[in-house]
């Protein structure tokens, strides 16, 4: 088998669920979901499976709502995508998720579950702002996922396309 070197054909951002309070004196990356936040993940990895949307390679913040924001997609998908968690994703700007987007390579198709502000100023870069200001007017909500394909252009460069936005 030829492992492809062109980066991922479909990008799905994934905003992590809704997330609790941080316990007192604990730290912003301990966090945990809400009790609704645990019911949004679930509900958006159901629809998302039965959209048929399942990546090959998921790409996860290692801060606790991400990574459980991430476990409810792998119990959907019942092993048919790789996980990783990586965490450059934490508190990071936009411009790390985009780095670890274009030097993905050998996957069809590659879900980023991280966090705001960077989920929006990424999906923002792809699709650009007028289709941001029409899909999500205020803000990219928890439990939001875009469902983004790439354009097929000549020459250099790439373009993308909003397929779809779901959420939770």
């Amino acid at each position: 088998m030829t492992l492809s070197t062109k980066p991922p054909e479909r990008i799905y951002l994934l905003r992590h669920a809704k997330s609790g309070w941080a316990e007192p004196g604990g730290r912003d990356f301990d966090r945990s979901l809400s009790d609704a936040g645990f019911a949004e993940a679930e509900l958006l990895a159901e629809t998302a499976a039965e959209k048929g949307y399942r990546p090959e390679l998921v790409i996860s913040s290692t801060a606790k709502r991400c990574r459980q924001t991430a476990d409810a997609i792998r119990r959907a998908f019942s092993g048919q995508s790789e996980f990783r968690f990586v965490d450059e994703l934490y508190n990071s700007p936009a411009d790390t998720y985009l780095e670890i987007l274009t030097s993905t390579r050998g996957v069809q198709s590659l879900m980023m579950v991280g966090h705001n502000p960077a989920v929006e100023e990424v999906f923002a870069r792809l699709v650009g702002h007028d289709i941001v200001g029409r899909t999500v007017p205020e803000g990219y909500p928890t439990s939001g996922l875009a469902v983004i394909d790439a354009l097929k252009i000549e020459g250099p460069g790439q373009g993308w396309k909003l397929q779809d936005f779901i959420v939770g």
